[in-house]
């Protein structure tokens, strides 16, 4: 009974998933290696045997057969957005598909900690790693990846590198069509607002939105504010900006926390969404779909961008050669409650309604 009850808990082998899977040994490791030749067929039989079997890799067999380890590492600038945590969720999903674990970490939106971060992880011999660095692909933890060797890939907020493969959302095409659906509904004061204008996305975005809304109409005017990292540093400069009577008809914000700002901000003075002004925001939130009005938003395309990520880091995990490429995923534009024509509101010449006391 002994022996018996030890079978039954005997380890799954990778030649136990071969079986159910009809495929070699080979096969099985080089689906779990993330190798792209194997017969898409063949793969997804692996999957579903180390499924139904409960396989998991031997961390210390594979250990002793290779220089690095099956562990991924991941370094976001913060968690607590939807977008870098929907990342998170996904990456680890396509890391463990292929027998990896993923080892995730925040870099605080701080340069310093991203490359402290990251040399840790080279000392845990990584098999790669996915960074979306805090500024752009010029940073020091991109820097420090070259320096030693490191396999991995740049998403989010980088363009492109001549070191490594870049994966981002086409930031740049996402704002021009925010910039056809203000212009196009009659607006000529825009504001826009974000953080960091270093950051090579803000930059897309931001260059994208002007010049597309320049060339619709050459007249328009865009007000820009940014402020480094924080957003109370931001929630100050937009509360200056409209005490001191500037009245745009729209508010393009660059990032989810910034829209969030610039709403409450509505709400403080009693102005309401789209009659007193419009509101776009680069990011959806479920908050954005249920609030009344619902938020127009940039949907970026998180699942493609982790899935490409992934193709891309384990194909040079595996040798790969050949020059980096840079890869941008459309968005999409969605156009809500919070957007309409220029209204009836404070705007209209009648000058501000009354404002209820400011706390």
């Amino acid at each position: 009974m002994a022996k018996q009850g030890a079978q039954q808990r005997r380890r799954p082998s990778i030649h136990d998933v071969a079986s159910h899977a009809g495929v070699s040994a080979a096969t099985v490791s080089k689906v779990l290696a993330g190798v792209t030749t194997v017969k898409p067929e063949n793969a997804q039989r692996v999957f579903d045997a180390v499924e139904r079997l409960g396989y998991r890799v031997d961390p210390l067999a594979s250990d002793m057969r290779r220089a690095k380890r099956r562990i991924i590492g991941a370094i976001m600038p913060e968690f607590e957005s939807e977008f870098f945590g929907s990342m998170v969720t996904e990456l680890e999903g396509l890391a463990e598909q292929r027998g990896y674990t993923l080892v995730a970490a925040s870099s605080r939106e701080s340069e310093a900690r991203e490359k402290e971060i990251l040399a840790r992880m080279h000392d845990w011999r990584v098999a790669g790693v996915v960074l979306a660095p805090v500024r752009n692909e010029h940073g020091p933890a991109a820097a420090f990846m070259k320096a030693n060797g490191m396999t991995g890939v740049l998403i989010d907020r980088v363009l492109s590198d001549d070191a490594f493969d870049t994966v981002s959302a086409d930031s740049a095409a996402a704002s021009a069509e925010v910039a056809r659906m203000l212009v196009g509904k009659g607006h000529s004061h825009i504001l826009v607002i974000g953080l960091a204008e270093q950051a090579a996305t803000v930059r897309a975005r931001l260059e994208g939105f002007r010049a597309q809304a320049l060339a619709l109409n050459p007249s328009v005017r865009i007000d820009v504010i940014t402020s480094e990292v924080s957003v109370e540093p931001l929630r100050a400069s937009l509360r200056d900006y409209f005490a001191r009577g500037e009245r745009p008809t729209a508010v393009y914000s660059l990032l989810l926390k910034g829209t969030l700002v610039a709403l409450s901000e509505f709400r403080r003075r009693g102005w309401h969404c789209p009659n007193d002004i419009s509101l776009v925001g680069f990011d959806d939130a479920e908050w954005m779909q249920v609030t009344w009005p619902s938020i127009a938003a940039v949907v970026q395309p998180v699942r493609q961008i982790a899935s490409e990520a992934m193709n891309l880091l384990f194909r040079r995990v595996e040798g790969a050669a050949g020059p980096p490429t840079a890869r941008l995923e459309p968005c999409q534009v969605l156009e809500r409650e919070s957007v309409g024509s220029p209204g009836s509101g404070p705007h209209s010449g009648g000058g501000d309604r009354q404002q209820p006391p400011l706390s």
